[in-house]
């Protein structure tokens, strides 16, 4: 009921903040739409808005107001309408929850949630989300102020170069197999899918055969998570600084021929899980200009050769006439 709630005000403010822009080119920011959530909740028709928790709601009208920040700031696209199968979430303060050290309660319920604890954690809770994702599984995310202790200085620095035959190559000549979780799963998917688009719509099967395809589509996603957490953090662990060339992976997605195998390997998370970490405890990520010939420079001399295709894994530079691995060379 949360969710259909804060989706039905989160797709209400979208359309007032789209047609008085439009319409009157007046723009509405969280507290005029906040003012008049108190009046929809008192309409006989969406009077079914107060069984939930208020908090949720205004805190979902602040969500939209961050979706138009990014939208303005060029980060994001459009903020879009949100649909039923699409991730579900409500946000709860601390106003709107209490926690015992154990159990946790949120408001409009009198019994703590059943809650299959990943980890553990220390200090007071500032915010809790609760979501449910397509294939119908639920979380609870909670945000804690804590203190991370930075790891102790090493003496290691590694230079990285990303593909698609090895995920990661190190300047150290080491590589890391490109798992392929989704070609793996590619025809188990391809068959939910088929079986998907003979379902009548609105049917209870169709609804079966949707999970399906989303069950098999959250378990690719959730291994190559589980890869590139392990990876990274191994990376930042072991050395003091990581280089890695800044690759605009959007992009590069643009290739059709290149597309479905450049997502699959999943470039942009593992940077990003690269910069949170090194900044957590106090490591430094280098990116490398996507413009860096690093790949046709040879590292012992300096020398450029002027043509590099794609299948030309191995070279011998004719300046040092020494012989490199192309994946290799262009980390160090």
């Amino acid at each position: 009921k949360t969710f259909g709630s804060v989706r039905y005000v989160y797709n209400w403010g979208l359309r007032l903040k789209t047609d008085a822009y439009y319409q009157n080119g007046q723009r509405l920011y969280y507290k005029d739409l906040s003012a008049q959530l108190t009046v929809l909740k008192r309409q006989p028709e969406t009077v079914w808005l107060n069984e939930v928790s208020s908090v949720t709601l205004q805190q979902e009208l602040r969500h939209l107001d961050r979706a138009f920040i990014n939208f303005f700031e060029g980060r994001r696209g459009y903020p879009q309408f949100h649909k039923k199968h699409w991730k579900q979430s409500a946000t709860y303060v601390a106003s709107a929850f209490k926690w015992s050290g154990e159990d946790l309660i949120l408001a409009k319920m009198s019994e703590p949630l059943n809650i299959r604890w990943s980890r553990h954690f220390v200090g007071v809770p500032s915010t809790v989300t609760v979501s449910k994702d397509a294939a119908d599984r639920y979380f609870v995310s909670i945000l804690v102020e804590e203190e991370i202790e930075s790891k102790k200085p090493v003496e290691s620095r590694v230079g990285l170069d990303l593909g698609l035959t090895d995920a990661v190559i190190l300047s150290t000549g080491q590589k890391f197999d490109n798992p392929h979780f989704f070609r793996k799963d590619e025809k188990r998917l391809s068959i939910a899918q088929r079986r998907l688009a003979k379902k009548q719509k609105g049917s209870k099967n169709r609804q079966k055969a949707r999970l399906k395809v989303a069950r098999i589509h959250a378990k690719v996603v959730d291994r190559r998570l589980d890869f590139l957490h392990k990876l990274s953090t191994r990376l930042i662990n072991e050395n003091q600084v990581v280089a890695v060339e800044s690759l605009q992976v959007k992009n590069m997605i643009r290739n059709h021929h290149l597309s479905k195998a450049i997502a699959d390997v999943g470039w942009g998370e593992f940077i990003r899980q690269l910069e949170y970490k090194a900044q957590w405890y106090g490591k430094t990520l280098v990116k490398i200009d996507k413009f860096y010939p690093s790949s046709k420079r040879c590292f012992d001399c300096g020398h450029i050769m002027p043509k590099m295709p794609l299948n030309v894994r191995e070279w011998t530079c004719p300046e040092c006439g020494e012989t490199h691995d192309r994946d290799v060379n262009a980390a160090q």
